[in-house]
């Protein structure tokens, strides 16, 4: 098993930057392809992004593909998410995911693992 914990969320201005980090423990993270999805109040879980178990391939929603960036340091345990330009519609509960299985043009809508999540709000 692998436990995940989510930092970095916070409050920002409409076009401010964050960056949250997924930091694992337990198993080995080079395992696993780690995902990160969001929750809105009121509104379904969806995905965002993932990366592969090397860190070589990422896959974004379309909303965030030239906005965001995933990265990861299998050396450090940590997956990074990179938010720029952020408006109120990223404003959610973001988590991360932890799941043995990556698919390069799709994602994987039952991970295994999944993190307690952290408050990202952008005011309108």
């Amino acid at each position: 098993q692998v436990q995940l914990k989510e930092t970095g969320g916070g409050l920002v201005q409409a076009g401010g930057s964050l960056r949250l980090s997924c930091v694992a423990s337990g198993d080995t993270f080079r395992n696993y392809a780690i995902s990160w999805f969001r929750q809105a109040s009121g509104n379904e879980r969806e995905f965002v992004a993932a990366i592969s178990w090397s860190g070589k391939n990422t896959y974004y929603t379309d909303s965030v593909k030239d906005r965001f960036t995933m990265s990861r340091d299998n050396a450090k345990q940590t997956a990074t998410l990179q938010m720029t330009n952020l408006g109120p519609e990223d404003t959610a509960v973001y988590y991360c995911a932890a799941d043995h299985r990556f698919y390069g043009h799709s994602y994987v809508r039952d991970p295994a693992y999944w993190g307690q999540g952290t408050q990202v709000t952008v005011p309108a």
